[in-house]
């Protein structure tokens, strides 16, 4: 038997480290060549390893959740034949504590002090129960599946008893996507200086016309509001191109784009991903929806590829009905700007004197004050606004 070291390869654009997301092996495990290994995740996307021999698996180096460097060891495996590993350098591999297979954990009734509680007043068994987080703790949402089985169970919400003194504190580890959003987010409002705008926007005309072509239009497809907004920022985006930009700051260049490549940012279990929808200003209103819904369905079962995720110019942020009054987008680098909507309400408006009903829809946007000044930012919008407002500005019969 031989021994075969797999280091962890450049799985994108010189990428110098990636962070182990998921482990589908644990040591002692015996896998087949191109079986799935590990999830590995970069600044782009995650990217599943697949096993590069046949073999059984002496040592995993990283635990879920760190990050490895490219080129370093990743995996030994034993494997028949000589391997790529000399014999007398064996010794020198020095097999750490092998790690435990990540997943469900049954019988082992570990818990924080809050989910034993609640454990206790349902009346459920810890020791029956399979935990699926680190180590086989035992989560709330684990205790929620096993009262779903219930017969006539219908949801299973945290049992708070009020006027009860509540006690213990559960850790959830931040790893993977919700920890890169996290160091984004923090690398994005530390270097960029965030000028917010907010504009409110008439779009009764607007509603009333997606209403109608949903209506007759319904074998093309349904048309949310975000395509009108896109077309809207492409038609605007002409006339303001400083805004469709990337900034270098450590070029000190700034690069104006042609096309649009619109970021649609789109909520998932697993966190917020920008899905891109590349070449914006060549699609009808139709293909903008198409591709938005094939985008949002494919980030939020994770099936996102890579070239689905990276190239934005511009993004579009989107709360839908929970979307509140007004917002402070948090700009998506290397992009200069980000354009949020709010959820869209009746109000009572003025017009030439008298008071009518209409429906308003706020936007919040937020700029690179390094690039974009006030004045440039409010003439974007306000040419966004006048698109909107007059939806038959937006070319509809190329939709």
């Amino acid at each position: 038997m031989g021994t075969f070291v797999f280091k962890l390869p450049d799985i994108g654009e010189g990428t110098a480290e990636a962070e182990i997301v998921k482990w589908h092996v644990k040591a002692g495990d015996e896998i087949g060549e191109e079986q799935p290994l590990v999830d590995l995740m970069t600044d782009k996307a995650t990217v599943e390893i697949a096993s590069p021999v046949t073999g059984r698996i002496m040592v995993l180096n990283g635990e879920e959740g760190t990050k490895a460097a490219v080129g370093s060891a990743l995996v030994i495996f034993e494997v028949v034949g000589g391997g790529d590993v000399p014999e007398k350098e064996k010794a020198k591999l020095a097999p750490p504590a092998p790690l435990a297979k990540s997943g469900p954990v049954a019988g082992k009734g570990l818990a924080s002090p809050a989910v034993r509680g609640r454990a206790k007043t349902l009346g459920i068994d810890l020791a029956t129960v399979t935990g699926t987080g680190p180590g086989g703790v035992i989560l709330h949402s684990d205790l929620d599946r096993v009262l779903m089985g219930r017969p006539g169970a219908t949801a299973a919400p945290v049992a708070v008893v009020i006027g009860a003194k509540e006690e213990g504190v559960e850790d959830i580890r931040v790893f993977g996507l919700r920890r890169r959003i996290a160091e984004r987010m923090l690398d994005a409002t530390r270097r960029i200086p965030h000028f917010t705008y907010i504009e409110e926007v008439d779009v009764s005309a607007l509603e009333a016309l997606r209403q109608t072509l949903n209506a007759c239009n319904g074998a093309l497809g349904r048309l949310t509001m975000l395509p009108f907004l896109i077309r809207a920022l492409i038609k605007s985006v002409h006339l303001h191109p400083g805004v469709n930009a990337h900034f270098d700051d450590g070029e000190d260049v700034i690069r104006q784009f042609r096309s649009v490549h619109a970021g649609i940012a789109t909520q998932t279990e697993r966190g917020l991903l920008v899905p891109v929808i590349h070449h914006a200003e060549a699609m009808g209103l139709y293909q903008l929806a198409a591709e938005i819904a094939r985008l949002s369905e494919a980030a939020r079962a994770g099936k996102s590829s890579r070239e689905d995720l990276v190239g934005s110019t511009i993004t579009v942020t989107s709360l839908g009905a929970l979307g509140g009054i007004a917002a402070t987008p948090i700009i998506n680098p290397p992009e200069v700007a980000i354009v949020g909507v709010n959820r869209m309400a009746e109000r009572a408006v003025v017009r030439d004197g008298a008071v009518v009903i209409a429906k308003m829809m706020n936007l919040s946007s937020s700029f690179d004050h390094r690039i974009v000044d006030g004045h440039a930012a409010a003439a974007f919008i306000k040419s966004v606004k006048d698109e909107l407002e007059a939806p038959a500005s937006l070319d509809l019969a190329g939709a």
